[in-house]
């Protein structure tokens, strides 16, 4: 208030910069925590691997659609994690399915969800993953077995950025991080007609290889102190 005393103006001052400079150091800290904490599961020092962590750290804060690459076994789902908690979407949820598991007609419901009434057996409304994910990332793990028909209604989620639950009249707006994976070679069943082009690029954003163990020999040992440790 005016009149001010210049001693108390400058001690309000110094105080507003000190609290400035614990939120910048308290950002830093938790950042610092975030990435050392979320790519503890992922195992390897090798060139390859830091590699990796180095796509991730770009990609992360992103709202880039991402695929991973890469063999059975060799983690893709902790790459999945590590960019999620890596974005700013860390606080939101992150879903996960594996697409393989399911038949064309379960997995349709499991992703969009349906009303009640949509069919024998939907007694109540269900939530769909799309929706469960809202803010945060949805994995779709073995994405390549998506059924061909299926693809489109996915295409079409990711060009409008909503969703239609089965049996339901009006569609729904989601905001959603899509993160694939793959073990097949989707190029390959793309000329085979079993994947839809369009798709492949809506979904290969930014791509990120996860290579196999055989391929960094060197990170054996870290692996195996790690499982000793579990």
């Amino acid at each position: 208030c005016k009149p001010f005393k210049v001693d108390e103006l400058l001690l309000t001052v110094e105080r507003a910069l000190s609290y400035e400079h614990v939120l910048v150091e308290n950002e830093t800290l938790k950042e610092t925590l975030r990435t050392k904490f979320h790519f503890k599961n992922l195992v390897g020092d090798s060139e390859r691997m830091r590699r990796v962590y180095s796509i991730i750290e770009k990609v992360a804060r992103s709202e880039s659609t991402v695929l991973i690459l890469g063999e059975s076994g060799t983690g893709k789902e902790l790459v999945a994690k590590a960019l999620h908690c890596n974005s700013h979407r860390a606080e939101k949820p992150f879903v996960a399915i594996n697409c393989a598991a399911l038949p064309g007609t379960l997995l349709e419901s499991e992703l969009f969800g349906y009303v009640k009434g949509a069919f024998t057996g939907a007694n109540k409304f269900k939530k769909g993953l799309f929706e469960s994910a809202t803010g945060g990332t949805l994995f779709l793990d073995e994405v390549g077995s998506i059924p061909i028909n299926m693809q489109l209604t996915l295409l079409r989620v990711l060009q409008e950025h909503e969703i239609r639950p089965v049996g339901a009249t009006e569609s729904v707006n989601v905001d959603v991080r899509i993160i694939a994976a793959t073990n097949e070679n989707l190029e390959n069943l793309i000329k085979t007609g079993q994947f839809r082009e369009d798709l492949y690029y809506r979904l290969n954003v930014a791509a990120l290889f996860i290579p196999p163990l055989r391929e960094r020999r060197e990170d054996i040992l870290p692996m195996t102190r790690q499982i000793g440790r579990a």
